[in-house]
């Protein structure tokens, strides 16, 4: 017998859905407020991440290279030397330059997953203007090569981000607490009473008071003078491609290079920690959306099933194979899914536009941008659509294994 073509198998399927449209109607709408609900959520959690990550990763490296700590090993008669041997006093800590630190920056560079390599010599200092008188930090840096790890020349609020051996810029909090701006000049006393006069070229706002209110930035040569740290730099700054693989590349640079290699997932593990739930809490809403959408479309179909028995029968007995009639039955999970998730993708683009026009709004800017793309509303249709297919399967099964004769007679 010669194999029906497949839209044969399709034209059934619609006209059973045109037939009961009403289920089809209601298991549609399901189906659609399932996507747009995952649209939605993934769109939000998205956004929120995106915005977690710029506002603390968006001010710091995603890896610090720093000189090993100094320790003081304990003396020990001889025959307790295995012990001494794992045990450590920790010492006070003075600023030491990073060994090597030219050839480890420039083999930095080498690596294909590191984006930026920026030396940096920073240490404590304090700084003056008039009466007032703050405890800052200082940053030497090679702007062009900074600007790489952090985007300070976009959070300028005056002047540029251009610090030279006469010019230096700070955080906008600072410059409130001093009673500067562009123009001015300021005092500022380093290690060993090493002192200059500095004018502000620039005031900057990362967002986080703490940064706001003591970074100051130098180029290297002035900030090692102050530091009295001649030639050497304090850390290497690096941000890499993939941020959460910043803890494996840090161990690998610590034993390759004798250094101490911090990455954020170490230095900020609440913000992992919050990342990781929002991910697994992302995951529980696609199952359980997921889940209910399946049930759906597979309790519409059973009832199908059974309230189509006769012509069920009917078309066996015309000569359509079990494998036909399976396929119209997955067939019309999958036009129920995908209908669905075409209704529900356009719903849940339209909640994001919502959320991002009429969402709370604290400042001039809005809380997070949101953004739904093309990727996720092609994963999202492309889910509603095979978890049609699947849920249907169960009934596509019993309408293909039913008795033609049994069928008619009982339909």
């Amino acid at each position: 017998m010669m194999r029906v073509p497949l839209w044969y198998e399709t034209r059934l399927a619609i006209e059973f859905l045109r037939e009961g449209r009403t289920q089809s109607l209601l298991i549609i709408l399901g189906v659609a407020l399932g996507v747009a609900v995952i649209v939605f959520v993934l769109a939000l959690i998205s956004g929120l991440q995106e915005n977690l990550v710029d506002r603390t990763l968006g001010t710091q490296a995603h890896i610090k290279l720093r000189a090993p700590d100094e320790v003081v090993r304990e003396l020990r008669p001889v025959e307790a030397l295995a012990v001494a041997a794992q045990r450590r006093n920790e010492r006070a800590q003075r600023l030491r330059s990073v060994q090597n630190w030219q050839a480890i920056a420039d083999a930095l560079e080498e690596y294909p997953q590191i984006t930026a390599v920026s030396p940096v010599v920073t240490g404590p200092a304090f700084a003056r203007r008039g009466e007032a008188f703050k405890s800052v930090a200082i940053l030497g840096v090679d702007p062009a090569r900074y600007a790489r790890i952090v985007p300070v020349p976009e959070r300028m609020v005056s002047g540029v981000f251009r610090p030279t051996a006469t010019e230096i810029v700070i955080g906008v909090v600072l410059a409130d607490e001093l009673g500067v701006g562009v123009g001015d000049r300021v005092r500022l006393e380093g290690t060993d009473a090493r002192a200059g006069s500095f004018q502000v070229a620039g005031v900057f706002r990362l967002g986080v008071r703490d940064l706001d209110e003591r970074f100051v930035f130098l180029p290297i040569r002035p900030a090692q003078t102050l530091l009295n740290l001649p030639g050497g730099i304090t850390n290497i700054d690096v941000t890499i491609d993939d941020i959460f693989a910043a803890e494996a590349l840090a161990r690998e640079l610590d034993a390759r290079y004798g250094v101490t290699a911090e990455s954020w997932m170490e230095t900020s593990a609440q913000l992992l920690n919050a990342l990781r739930s929002q991910s697994e809490s992302t995951t529980l809403i696609q199952s359980f959306v997921g889940v209910s959408v399946a049930f759906g479309i597979a309790s519409v179909l059973a009832v199908s099933v059974v309230q189509r028995r006769r012509e069920i029968g009917i078309l066996r007995a015309m000569g359509s194979t079990s494998n036909q009639v399976m396929a119209v039955f997955l067939i019309q999970g999958g036009i129920v899914g995908l209908v669905g998730s075409a209704f529900g993708s356009s719903a849940g683009l339209g909640m994001v536009q919502l959320f991002t026009t009429l969402g709370p709004r604290p400042t001039e800017d809005a809380v997070f941008d949101i953004t739904a793309g093309a990727g996720l509303v092609l994963g999202a249709t492309l889910l509603a659509t095979l978890t049609g297919i699947v849920s249907a399967h169960f009934p596509a099964r019993r309408a293909a294994l039913l008795d033609p004769v049994t069928a008619i007679r009982d339909g």
